[in-house]
């Protein structure tokens, strides 16, 4: 079975058929205060109430939450009909392994990139062609930052309806700090970004 996960899809991709990546439009979130920990429960299971009533299913690519969304995503009754999979891939070798990122991806951007967020979520989703796929990667700390990659430096991927859109979150903005908050706080976003996107299709 790993062996079927772990062999390229396409062998013969390489780096100039990423190109979209550097096109990707990347949006920064600096203000946080649409994002609640404290209300991180509630709005994980109007996620779960939303994909179902679609019929749609989600996916996880996760490296710096470790899987916080799988966890949250799985605490709800009834996840079992929309969560398709939730990929821990701490390591860059398992990002390029399972989720096939082109090397030179990571090579030439980082695992904390754009291009890498955008990768993971891809892969994701052909990996599970689940409806809604998200990725997750960056710098909770407190080790690691960089003057150009600070602790709190996290991208987020979504791929959803044939769309791709790339999230830069500046987590040092936040009322908070730490490799917990940075952690619970990033998937506070992802989670309200899915509500909203599922709910914006809804209308």
């Amino acid at each position: 079975m790993l062996n079927e996960l772990t062999k390229p899809r396409n062998h013969d991709k390489n780096i100039g058929e990423y190109a979209m990546f550097e096109r990707s439009e990347l949006t920064e979130i600096v203000d946080f205060s649409e994002y609640s920990i404290e209300n991180l429960d509630k709005t994980v299971k109007n996620v779960v109430k939303l994909l179902e009533q679609k019929h749609e299913t989600i996916a996880t690519a996760e490296s710096c939450t470790g899987g916080i969304l799988s966890a949250y995503l799985t605490s709800v009754d009834g996840a079992s009909a929309v969560f398709e999979c939730g990929l821990c891939t701490y390591a860059n070798r398992i990002k390029e392994m399972l989720l096939h990122v082109p090397h030179e991806i990571l090579q030439n951007h980082g695992a904390v990139s754009m291009q890498t967020a955008i990768a993971m979520a891809q892969g994701i989703s052909e990996l599970t062609d689940a409806d809604l796929c998200v990725s997750v990667t960056g710098l909770a700390g407190p080790q690691g930052g960089t003057p150009e990659k600070p602790v709190g430096t996290v991208y987020v991927g979504f791929c959803y309806q044939g769309k791709q859109t790339v999230y830069l979150l500046k987590l040092w903005n936040a009322n908070g700090h730490g490799r917990s908050f940075n952690r619970q706080m990033t998937a506070a976003f992802v989670m309200r970004t899915a509500e909203k996107i599922l709910m914006e299709d809804n209308s």
